[in-house]
């Protein structure tokens, strides 16, 4: 039978099923490949070809294990593997889950929403927060602005089937302070910003990885010491007039950068 368990958000009951034991029936207990080895690549192969599906949270690694025989290390090694590769997740109060595999960006001027929709990945968002502020002095010199002047101020929680993929905060200037929190759940940024007909044209970005605060380990659902990506992008539209700032955090086991280096 299926176990259950309660998932935080919705307190409905989501089901665990159970991997099919046909893909395991030539694993060899005694051969000189390891065991965590072969089950960690017919799990894997079965993710690839479709037999698993994106979003199925699958049996865990005590139930696994009596039903192949194996020991719990041999089943833990085998997920572990999995989760490194960016085909697995673990979530807090749901279980170990799969995804579609890492979200790869190239550098372009597009946001992870258009990116997530180009991937054919099913985008979420949760607005943690939505106020309006004053510019500090690194926010002011970002948007060209005075220090104190009005902005608006965002964080959200972008999610990719379900699954949470990156930290978004931003701040934009005086003239978008009416954008609404609810549009924000319903669309990205920048699919906003050009309803208004901004035309973002020119972007600086900064890239870089460290480890994670405590918050972002929370809404990332990752370990407290693990590392993040990051950027730091200042968007221009077409006359020179900075649009937004974001500080974004994003979870290196789903996302990378990708960048085309051309030779002089």
């Amino acid at each position: 039978m299926a176990a259950q368990a309660h998932h935080p958000e919705t307190g409905k009951l989501d089901a665990e099923h159970a991997l099919p034991t046909s893909l395991f029936v030539d694993i060899e207990r005694s051969g000189p490949i390891p065991l965590y080895h072969q089950v960690a690549s017919r799990i894997e192969a079965a993710i690839v070809d479709g037999r698993v599906p994106a979003g199925t949270r699958i049996d865990n690694e005590i139930a696994l294990g009596e039903r192949l025989g194996l020991s719990r290390p041999t089943i833990r090694r085998a997920i572990q593997d999995l989760v490194d590769k960016g085909l697995l997740v673990r979530r807090r109060g749901i279980g170990t889950q799969v995804v579609r595999g890492e979200v790869n960006r190239k550098l372009e001027l597009t946001s992870l929403y258009e990116d997530l929709n180009s991937a054919n990945r099913t985008p979420a968002t949760r607005v943690l927060e939505h106020s309006r502020g004053s510019a500090d002095g690194i926010v002011a010199d970002r948007l060209c602005v005075p220090v104190g002047s009005p902005v608006l101020h965002i964080r959200r929680l972008r999610l990719a089937d379900e699954v949470p993929l990156a930290l978004l905060e931003n701040f934009l200037p005086q003239e978008f302070i009416d954008i609404r929190r609810a549009d924000l759940e319903r669309f990205g940024l920048y699919q906003l910003l050009s309803a208004r007909g901004i035309d973002i044209r020119v972007a600086k970005q900064r890239i870089g990885a460290r480890t994670a605060s405590l918050e972002e380990s929370k809404n990332l659902d990752i370990g407290r010491h693990s590392a993040v990506l990051t950027m730091e992008r200042t968007a221009f539209d077409s006359n020179g007039h900075a649009i937004e700032f974001g500080r974004h955090a994003y979870r290196p086991d789903l996302y990378s950068f990708e960048v085309t280096l051309v030779g002089k």
